[in-house]
């Protein structure tokens, strides 16, 4: 990690899980995005792909996650607690940002060994109906951030500190001046100007596997002319088999580049399916099931005002009949998200710089 000690704006640790996918990495960029210029975001992450945090321009420390490690639950909290220890003393952080479902133990234990920091806990609010939830007191923490769906607005559900408690619209890594229109997406990623692509993020496959689904999509879909690029992922553990004629691509943000695609198969986590929204690409939702949010209730609630298709495409029938709904979608104009509220990274930043001001 580059040391950066001169810094005169204010440091904030951004610490995100190692969820299903790289979500959780994702928000916080998000947030270290709107914060760039303003503070000085450092990452601690439990998602192994480091890369993308530094190719965008941040610090950050990676830390093995719980999910892969083969210490026992204490014995990773106590290895966890040290290695945040050690980060707080060398930035001196004014603000620690947690971005996943479960505050541990370690996390809490070295805040408060360092001392006077403040606690900001970033959280999903579309859960599985009976989702149990985290016995952990929000008390911990000064703001409690909950991610809004499509439609949220912002809003200060509590005022009072500690757990002082608002929600965000939707968030989006990056601007819509940072992301590249069709031409110039298609000459970035080197495709032609007029062939018909079809994009594809189906996810890791670390908690779900894909490429079945994915091989029947691609068959589904190249026999309509399209050509399909696949989307590598950093953090896959292995990669998915792929057909003959499939582009696989390794880009992040995949965002940037959604505009070269006519249409896009994907999974519906919180931000792909906000990511999807900024685009305007005609889309098909495969929800993965065995994650803790409600991704099927998410992308339905996409769907009802974009262009999007809502299928499991587990069988044949239900995947050719997603292909046409998705194609005939694809045949109209794209819709703009000028009149959609994604600004949630911009209120959560102006949130956590708040915290500093009244330390």
């Amino acid at each position: 990690m580059t040391d950066n000690d001169q810094s005169e704006l204010p440091c904030i640790v951004l610490f995100n899980i190692n969820g299903s996918g790289m979500g959780h990495m994702s928000t916080c960029l998000a947030y270290a995005n709107r914060l760039r210029g303003r503070a000085r975001p450092v990452f601690f992450s439990l998602a192994s792909a480091m890369e993308m945090i530094h190719e965008m321009g941040f610090e950050g420390d990676y830390f093995v996650s719980r999910f892969w490690s083969r210490a026992s639950a204490w014995n990773w909290d106590q290895q966890l607690a040290l290695r945040l220890g050690l980060l707080f003393e060398r930035v001196r952080p004014d603000v620690v940002v947690f971005d996943g479902t479960w505050p541990f133990r370690g996390l809490l234990h070295a805040a408060a060994a360092y001392g006077d920091i403040r606690m900001v806990w970033s959280d999903l609010t579309l859960y599985k109906p009976g989702w149990r939830e985290v016995p952990v007191s929000k008390n911990n923490f000064d703001l409690v951030i909950k991610l809004g769906e499509l439609g949220s607005d912002f809003s200060v559900d509590r005022e009072a500190m500690p757990a002082r408690q608002v929600t965000i619209p939707p968030v989006t890594m990056l601007r819509d001046d940072e992301l590249l229109n069709r031409d110039d997406a298609r000459k970035a990623l080197g495709l032609a100007p007029n062939k018909r692509y079809a994009l594809f993020s189906l996810g890791p496959g670390n908690r779900k596997d894909v490429s079945g689904i994915g091989r029947g999509l691609i068959d589904e879909i190249s026999a309509r002319g399209y050509t399909v690029v696949w989307t590598r992922t950093p953090i896959s553990a292995s990669d998915v088999p792929l057909p003959d004629g499939v582009v696989p691509i390794s880009v992040y943000p995949v965002v940037r580049y959604m505009r070269a695609f006519d249409v896009i198969v994907s999974a519906a986590g919180y931000n792909t399916c906000c990511e999807v929204l900024q685009s305007g690409v005609p889309t098909l939702f495969v929800p993965n099931t065995l994650v803790s949010d409600d991704q099927t209730r998410r992308a339905e609630m996409v769907a009802q005002s974009s262009p999007a298709v809502v299928s499991p495409c587990e069988s044949a029938k239900q995947r050719a009949q997603a292909v046409e709904r998705l194609l005939a979608l694809s045949a109209g104009e794209r819709q703009s998200s000028a009149m959609l509220d994604l600004g949630g990274a911009e209120h959560a930043a102006d949130e956590i710089l708040a915290l500093i001001g009244e330390r």
